[in-house]
């Protein structure tokens, strides 16, 4: 320690890592060539699945196609798909030439009204040829772009790139290939301003990928089964599962489904044939999940028949949502399975803590694993944490100046996140997330308001009301609630149908009266002014991506929500429609 400062790192050693992510790939082509690497479902609902060789091969004819188009570092691949087989033999494909594969977001595409960021991204990186999944779904955002000069493979044009005869100027690509060339380029949703562009090294990818072998060896005891969300464009599913699988030689079945009342039914349908060995989900996942689990036994036997690990990211889980996995499990296998999380970001590949020991409550984000190191600095009366390691980005494409206001004097990485111990008397027990520094904020009468524990806190007391809620009261006297309606779950209390009107669901009285039931329960066992919870606010407008107020992964900007909702924050206070006063 200096100056207050503490550095923590893992007292084991990291070791050895791959040169690049197609070192993974040709060794399991070799050692198991059949062995089933993604499967996705096709228009016939059958399972459609490619193996280790099949993918080598495949991705190597792609790879030719694309040195035939003379595509390089500063004419990339840009790939505008969900999660897809095509999605990932591409992405494979310009890599193995030393080529960024840059996924971006399908929301920019086909939820946005504008076409703002996709135009944004498309601009600064000046592809040299575009993905489209599907061409009709994708047809008005292509056309907002100009695209003199640039090639557009859609639908079945994909089959011609697969078809392209290999030579021996793949493998001398691929010899050019190390652990600084940068694999792909990841654009974060970011709270406000436009989406940065992280450059994601191989060396940033396989360093992650061996901590985390060397801190879950059960990974590697064993190919991993995945069935898989998770989007691709985003660093938790496209490089911590994706390159799980594809270093430890398993399979990853592609989700089509999603949290979401209208896909989640999907996902459901998927665990009845697919048994996985780890499953990776986002709290609201787990929320929407529990229930199916709870009432139908031979559902949740075959959820736990195999699972090593329950995993949860991108948002702290609510410790009753823990509580009732943790039942479930004991009820159908006899044992607790292991529940964990991790943490980290886009610039950091993204694994940077993780829990790899015994934990028996929600939020602890775990250690430094191997290679990693944290520095912890006060700041405002928390613990500001910054990272270092082989897994940290070397920079922002063609934005150097925002990289080095990222990066301290040491070279740790800024992330603007603040952490606390556990337990302070043992350190050994992890660390716990405790917010976003810029995200705290003060009350009138002077005292903090920790937004990211009290967020946590709120989510789990109005169950199952709460989908999410934005933490207000800047500068004002209390504490406040703009909350996110779990839409399905609110019209099953009030006994409406599924798919009322969201308008009517938060209008129901029932609903009302449950959610300050649960709310006033808290603020009795948290009167303090920073803690009590003074006046709630349902919204009847979801979150809206091109407003940067919800990431991909159903992640809630604070700060884009407050700045963008200005207008119901003052109606919050002044009393207006909707508003209810929790005693």
């Amino acid at each position: 320690m200096s100056g207050g400062r503490l550095i923590v790192r893992s007292p084991v050693a990291l070791e050895p890592y791959a040169k690049h992510l197609l070192e993974y790939l040709k060794y399991w082509a070799e050692k198991a060539p059949g062995r089933t690497f993604l499967a996705e479902r096709d228009a016939a609902n059958h399972w459609q699945k490619i193996s280790y060789r099949n993918t080598l091969q495949r991705v190597r004819s792609i790879a030719q196609a694309l040195l035939d188009r003379d595509l390089e570092v500063e004419r990339p691949v840009m790939i505008l798909s969900e999660n897809s087989i095509e999605n990932g033999l591409l992405q494979l494909a310009a890599m193995y030439i030393g080529v960024p594969a840059v996924p971006v977001s399908p929301a920019y595409s086909l939820l946005s009204d504008d076409f703002g960021k996709l135009r944004y991204i498309f601009n600064l990186i000046q592809p040299g040829l575009i993905y489209a999944a599907n061409g009709k779904s994708y047809s008005k955002a292509l056309g907002a772009l100009d695209l003199a000069g640039v090639e557009v493979v859609a639908d079945k044009d994909f089959a011609a790139l697969e078809e392209t005869v290999p030579t021996p100027l793949v493998e001398k690509a691929l010899a050019k290939v190390g652990p600084d060339t940068v694999a792909k380029i990841l654009f974060t949703s970011g709270s406000t301003g436009k989406p940065k562009g992280v450059l994601n090294t191989h060396r940033m990818l396989c360093s992650n990928q061996q901590a985390m072998a060397q801190v879950w060896p059960f990974v590697a005891k064993r190919p991993p089964v995945l069935l898989d969300w998770l989007p691709w464009n985003h660093t938790f599913g496209g490089n911590h599962n994706f390159n799980m699988i594809l270093r430890n030689g398993g399979t990853l079945y592609i989700d089509a489904g999603k949290p979401t009342p209208a896909l989640f039914s999907r996902s459901v349908a998927n665990l009845r044939e697919v048994a996985p060995t780890a499953y990776f989900n986002v709290p609201s996942g787990y929320a929407m999940l529990l229930p199916y689990l709870e009432q139908d036994q031979d559902l949740r036997d075959h959820f736990f028949s195999r699972l090593d690990m329950i995993f949860y990211a991108a948002a702290a889980l609510p410790q009753k949502l823990w509580e009732r996995l943790e039942k479930l499990s004991l009820g159908s296998c006899g044992k607790k399975i292991p529940m964990t999380a991790a943490w980290g970001s886009t610039e950091t590949a993204p694994l940077v803590t993780s829990v790899h020991f015994p934990v028996d409550k929600a939020g602890v984000i775990g250690l430094p694993v191997p290679g990693s190191e944290l520095k912890l600095v006060p700041n405002g009366g928390k613990l500001e944490v910054r990272v270092r390691g082989p897994n940290v980005t070397p920079g922002y494409y063609k934005d150097p100046d925002l990289f080095a206001e990222v990066i301290d004097e040491d070279g740790f990485y800024k992330i603007g996140d603040a952490v606390k111990f556990a337990d302070p008397d043992d350190p050994s027990k992890g660390l716990v997330f405790d917010g976003r520094i810029a995200e705290d904020f003060k009350l009138m009468t002077g005292s903090w308001v920790n937004v990211g524990e009290l967020r946590i806190k709120a989510i789990s007391a109005g169950a199952p009301i709460i989908q999410d809620a934005v933490v207000t009261g800047h500068d004002r006297d209390e504490v406040g609630l703009l909350i996110f309606p779990n839409i399905e779950a609110a019209a099953k209390v009030a006994g409406l149908d599924s798919d009322t009107s969201l308008d009517q669901v938060i209008a129901e009285i029932k609903v009302q009266k449950i959610l300050c039931r649960g709310l006033a329960a808290y603020n009795r066992k948290n009167p303090g002014s920073s803690t009590r919870i003074g006046r709630v606010l349902l919204l009847a407008e979801p979150p809206n991506v091109d407003a940067n107020e919800i990431t991909d992964k159903g992640y809630i900007s604070q700060r884009a929500v407050l700045e963008r909702r200005a207008g119901l924050v003052t109606c919050l206070y002044q009393g207006g429609p909707g508003v209810m006063v929790i005693q």
